[in-house]
């Protein structure tokens, strides 16, 4: 199934049903009377995130969504049927937008979360509502209300315990292959990946979820290469593991270069719990691999790992650590969520 994150839609809640102008008339009763029924509502647009989805892919081939026009009024008071919902599914992670891609209408975060993004329109009166002792006998109903329309983003944004980010060739999908089932796209030119990867991660008794993003170049904040499109998906991630090529030479570039484009696209990303791991140290003379660390830890002010996802040097600490990372930033949130809940005891 080929990955899409984003997708423009067209949605419209539904027209609301006419009212009846009816009047009884039956043999035996000596007094008729306005019996004309009420328009149905219009149906709504409802989005709902769903279980089994992992891509925006069915909004490329759909781009309009309109729900059913409630049912008219008739004779006899008969009310009319409320008009069909239309009910988009989701993935979770998705994000909906206004038109101007910019205003957030939701986040859907959970499975079950739904919202009623547009109300179909109310049905029209019929003329028994209009009865009165001054009017016993209206000729007059209402149109139903039309519904309203617009236009809105739809953007997903993976949801991973921990991301790969890093310039292209640094090894990423060799990594998320070596340590998951993934099967990403693996090749000696830049720009292999071009699309997020999800893979499940086990270690010992636990599990978390790694994705790879696309390679990032200089300027990928600013629309260069594939960063833009694909930036968002490492916001959730509750660590970012930065991989760096250990074969090239000026490796400080290399470093500078993600630090920046991180911090360009979005405070917050740079400020996630970081892990720099030296890749590729099987084709590293261990001189120079001395040298690489020294600077890199005098670098990003952290200690560095090293690994070899081809070989599997190391690559077991590594997970290791980003399992640690997720268990300190979930018991830090967990904190926070409890001293919003409850208030600091004092005798």
């Amino acid at each position: 199934m080929k990955f899409l994150d984003q997708a423009k839609v067209f949605v419209r809640s539904g027209n609301g049903g006419a009212g009846s102008v009816s009047f009884l008339r039956e043999k035996f009763l000596e007094f008729g009377g306005p019996n004309g029924g009420n328009g149905g509502r219009g149906g709504d647009v409802i989005i709902r995130c769903v279980d089994g989805l992992n891509t925006l892919i069915d909004y490329r081939f759909q781009q309009h969504y309109k729900a059913g026009t409630g049912h008219h009024g008739m004779g006899k008071d008969r009310h009319g049927a409320k008009g069909d919902d239309i009910i988009m599914k989701v993935p979770v992670g998705t994000q909906v937008f206004e038109e101007d891609n910019e205003t957030l209408i939701a986040d859907f975060t959970e499975i079950g979360q739904e919202i009623v993004l547009l109300s179909g329109g109310n049905g029209g009166f019929g003329n028994a509502h209009f009865k009165t002792s001054a009017n016993q006998a209206p000729r007059r109903a209402n149109p139903g209300l039309v519904g309203t329309e617009k236009w809105i983003w739809l953007r997903l944004k993976l949801i991973a315990d921990a991301g790969l980010v890093g310039l292209p060739n640094a090894g990423k999908s060799t990594f998320l292959a070596a340590v998951s089932a993934a099967k990403p796209k693996i090749a000696d030119y830049p720009f292999t990946t071009l699309h997020p990867n999800l893979g499940v991660v086990t270690v010992d008794d636990r599990d978390f979820v790694l994705a790879d993003i696309p390679g990032l170049i200089e300027g990928a904040s600013d629309g260069l290469g594939l960063g833009t499109r694909f930036l968002g998906h490492i916001e959730r991630c509750s660590i970012l593991v930065h991989l760096i090529d250990g074969t090239q030479e000026d490796i400080k570039t290399a470093y500078k270069t993600i630090r920046g484009e991180l911090a360009a696209y979005d405070d917050g990303l740079a400020d996630k719990p970081e892990l720099v791991v030296l890749n590729k140290i099987d084709a590293i003379d261990p001189d120079e691999l001395k040298d690489k660390i020294k600077t890199l830890k005098r670098l990003s002010k952290t200690d560095v790992l090293t690994c070899s996802a081809v070989t599997g040097e190391g690559v077991r600490e590594v997970l290791f650590k980003v399992v640690a990372a997720i268990d300190a930033d979930k018991a830090e949130r967990d904190e926070a969520e409890r001293r919003k809940t409850q208030p600091t005891w004092t005798p």
